[in-house]
């Protein structure tokens, strides 16, 4: 049971992360529009806790998140790191890195691909 203790403890990390950066990032759109379409889906702790990665999700996909939001999102890092130490209770506050999510884009597929298969039973 001890073993299991410090998944928990991260889990709630990355949850306390999760929606601090999140809100942080919707005041952020309120500046740049262009952050607008920029969904996090999930945040990801490194085993040592040094680095908090930040899954980012976009309809425009993949390609306009690297070309486009990226160098917007690395703009804001610092004032997100400086917030972040503000708001969460850490020992050390994370380094943080963006990176595209493309889990969702994989699941509405996955979803398409399984109503046609429903649909072409049917017929």
């Amino acid at each position: 049971m001890s073993s299991s203790l410090p998944n928990v403890r991260r889990a709630q990390k990355e949850s306390q992360l999760f929606r601090e950066i999140s809100s942080l990032l919707l005041q952020a759109s309120l500046d740049d529009p262009k952050l607008r379409s920029v969904t996090i889906t999930r945040v990801a702790l490194s085993p040592d806790k040094g680095l908090c990665t930040i899954y980012c999700y976009t309809s425009e996909g993949k390609d306009f998140f690297q070309k486009e939001l990226l160098h917007i999102l690395m703009q804001y890092k610092p004032s997100l790191r400086k917030a972040l130490a503000a708001q969460v209770q850490l020992r050390y506050t994370p380094e943080l890195g963006f990176a595209y999510d493309a889990q969702l884009e994989k699941q509405l597929r996955v979803e398409e691909l399984i109503e046609k298969v429903k649909n072409e039973e049917e017929e």
